[in-house]
């Protein structure tokens, strides 16, 4: 199982409503709307790096408000 923060840059005033729209998306485990650099912050996971790479692409990236995304994989050192 492969586990990724997904950092979230949003159009001004959507965070929340995208934070809202991505919790219920299937292999997110959390979305949360924060303060910062980024609007919101999302863990993900996945069976595989590729399936991983398939849900930022074709279901995260598609939600409506995002302008910008930045994926960060957790490794186990």
């Amino acid at each position: 199982m492969v586990h990724a923060y997904i950092l979230i840059q949003t159009e001004v005033g959507k965070a929340a409503q995208v934070a809202s729209t991505i919790s219920e998306i299937a292999g997110v485990t959390k979305a949360e709307d924060v303060t910062g650099p980024y609007d919101v912050i999302v863990r993900a996971e996945a069976d595989t790096v590729d399936d991983l790479g398939r849900l930022v692409v074709a279901r995260v990236q598609s939600v409506d408000g995002i302008t910008r995304t930045l994926t960060c994989p957790v490794v186990n050192i």
